[in-house]
């Protein structure tokens, strides 16, 4: 995430902490480009997909890239390791973090395009 997750809780609760950042996260993105897009001529499914690319990246970008990086980075020396687990929060759930905010912003993708479709006008 884009911000200091120091505040955030441990396991589950950090998961589900995360998800719901997303979830508004992904709600907004759908709203704004929804608003740019009708005047534009967007298709629901453009709208959609720019808002979803859009919020996994603004969502999950520093975790997903911590990940990748613990997974298949390498790895020069014993401290470097313990220099880069030590910036990141709650390194043991990092996983279910991202799962939950990748959940989190294709729910909220999904309720803003439902929210939008309601006051769509038949053409």
């Amino acid at each position: 995430m884009f911000f200091d997750q120091s505040w955030m809780g441990y396991g589950i609760v950090g998961a589900l902490e995360a998800g719901a950042i997303g979830l508004v996260l992904g709600l907004v993105i759908f709203g704004a480009l929804h608003l740019y897009g009708r005047t534009q001529g967007w298709s629901a499914a453009l709208e959609i997909s720019w808002a979803t690319l859009i919020g996994m990246v603004l969502a999950s970008g520093s975790d997903l890239w911590n990940l990748f990086y613990f997974n298949y980075g390498r790895v020069q020396s014993l401290q470097l390791l313990r220099v880069r687990l030590a910036e990141v929060h709650d390194p043991d759930n990092l996983g279910a973090r991202v799962v939950a905010e990748f959940l989190g912003v294709c729910i909220g993708v999904y309720l803003g395009w439902l929210l939008s479709s309601r006051w769509r006008q038949p053409e």
